[in-house]
């Protein structure tokens, strides 16, 4: 029994979703770091505040993923967590830019975040729960098409809400302009009713179908179901290697902090978190307990070959953006624009380029979503996302070559290609790597090779902009640039799984 082939609208209406997810996700983006200068936080605290995203996505979403790989009720299996994540993110959205203290507005970014995971995580697993291999690329790259089209448009929305509405984008000290609250108000309703579309329009697969689809492909195949192992005895020896390396570098940032920088203990203390956990698993190991925490931890370390090697070009690709998303405001209204004022005209019209910018990227990514799917046609799917990813580290890069801010645009058209390839090509070749009845929690697993980057960029940015760099934000673009030629690089590594 194999799926049956979906036609263009229906795919259309169960990615439409995506459009409302992109658009807050791209909100945030592009307004979280303005709001929080606004509020009265440095380039330094930037950071440390950013990780409330990653962090939030990286527990959030293998819970996520595992809880709906076994739900099913009324509403299916993964419509669920869409619809109550669009509720509890478009309240968020409401609330995030009435702010009254940078402290709030972090607590906020905390629970939009989480809840745009939990309507985000089950939409991967969709495509893959919903279509044949064959047509997974096609339902990726329509996600890709809602994603850019959404980020488009909300990236450029305060510019638009001041220019095409004549709604204030300056304000008070400490105060967040009308244009960025409009802005976040008209987000929230767009990202419920998108979400609405997709729940109301689309009708899941049921457990006993997904099985027999399931089975069909293994006998296809010739393969053995997915199952995975490790011993109570791999997990202590490595709670006790990464717990000791956590203890160790943690105690090494406290005693230097007049040289090192107190970020860095996110980077240290993650690692002894890594080692208690796996600590954790093992005594359940041991005792025979089954559970959802001990399920994730089993796999991840048995993740397949082809979703190890995405991994690492992931880790290498998501770290970039974090540093663009977090750095460009504070780095184009220093270097380009040549103020630092938060209350100055020359600043907002600066931080209102960088929203026309990131609108340019995405904007960038709908045609570049329809060259790449000439490219896999042309070529094997991993060097059409090396090429892709090196015009990303091209385009970040030239960030400190061009002086005139208008000419950043093109700088934009290689991030693009890049923020394109990185949303489609990674998730066509590893859907078709994974046993249909874990999509839900390796899709979460797969989560965390975005999440750690972001962390890592979060503990080490900050400190290598001011020790390195002089506080000159610019480099935090070129630090971005590099890694993302790191990960076209890695590319050459990965081992294509066959289509049907």
């Amino acid at each position: 029994m194999n799926k049956p082939q979906l036609s263009f609208w229906q795919i259309w209406n169960m990615c439409f979703g995506f459009f409302g997810i992109q658009f807050g996700f791209a909100l945030q983006n592009t307004n979280v770091s303005r709001i929080f200068q606004t509020l009265g936080a440095d380039y330094n605290e930037m950071t440390i505040l950013w990780v409330a995203a990653p962090i939030t996505g990286l527990i959030v979403q293998p819970i996520i993923g595992y809880m709906s790989d076994n739900t099913w009720g009324k509403l299916g299996r993964r419509r669920p967590y869409f619809l109550y994540g669009a509720i509890l993110a478009s309240l968020s959205l409401l609330i995030m830019p009435n702010s009254p203290t940078l402290w709030v507005a972090a607590g906020m970014l905390w629970i939009m975040d989480a809840s745009i995971n939990v309507s985000m995580e089950p939409f991967r697993a969709f495509v893959g729960d919903m279509l044949p291999k064959n047509q997974r690329p096609s339902g990726y790259v329509m996600q890709s098409f809602f994603i850019a089209v959404a980020s488009v448009v909300a990236s450029s929305l305060p510019w638009m809400m001041t220019n095409w509405f004549n709604i204030s984008n300056t304000a008070e000290a400490g105060a967040i302009p009308d244009s960025v609250k409009f802005a976040f108000y008209a987000g929230g309703v767009i990202f419920f009713l998108a979400v609405l579309w997709t729940v109301v329009s689309t009708k899941e697969y049921s457990p006993e179908e997904l099985e027999a689809f399931e089975k069909a492909e293994l006998e296809e195949q010739d393969a053995e179901p997915y199952e995975a192992h490790r011993s109570a005895t791999q997990f202590f020896k490595g709670a006790a290697v990464w717990g000791a390396i956590g203890a160790v570098s943690t105690w090494l940032v406290f005693d230097n902090l007049d040289i090192l920088d107190k970020n860095l203990t996110l980077l240290t203390l993650g690692l002894l978190t890594f080692g208690v956990l796996q600590l954790v698993a093992g005594w359940m190991e041991k005792n025979n307990q089954d559970n959802g925490y001990l399920t994730v931890m089993k796999d991840l370390f048995n993740m397949p070959s082809t979703m190890r090697q995405l991994a690492v070009v992931q880790f290498f690709s998501w770290f970039p953006f974090f540093a663009m998303w977090t750095s460009t405001t504070a780095a184009i209204t220093s270097y380009h624009y040549g103020t630092s004022d938060t209350t100055s005209t020359l600043f907002n019209e600066g931080a209102d380029w960088v929203g026309v910018l990131f609108s340019a990227y995405n904007l960038t990514s709908v045609f570049a979503a329809i060259t790449i799917s000439f490219m896999v046609r042309m070529m094997a799917t991993k060097y059409a996302h090396m090429i892709n990813l090196a015009l990303g580290g091209i385009g970040l890069i030239s960030f400190i070559v061009i002086k005139d801010p208008q000419w950043l645009i093109l700088s934009m058209v290689g991030v693009g290609f890049a923020w394109a390839s990185i949303l489609s090509l990674p998730y066509a070749l590893l859907s078709n790597a994974l046993p249909v009845k874990k999509m839900g929690l390796f899709m979460g697993i797969f989560n965390f090779f975005i999440v750690l980057p972001q962390i890592l960029a979060a503990s080490i940015l900050g400190f290598m902009v001011n020790k390195f760099f002089n506080g000159e934000t610019i480099y935090a673009l070129v630090i971005g640039g590099v890694s993302m030629f790191i990960a076209a690089l890695l590319c050459l590594r990965i081992q294509e799984p066959e289509m049907e």
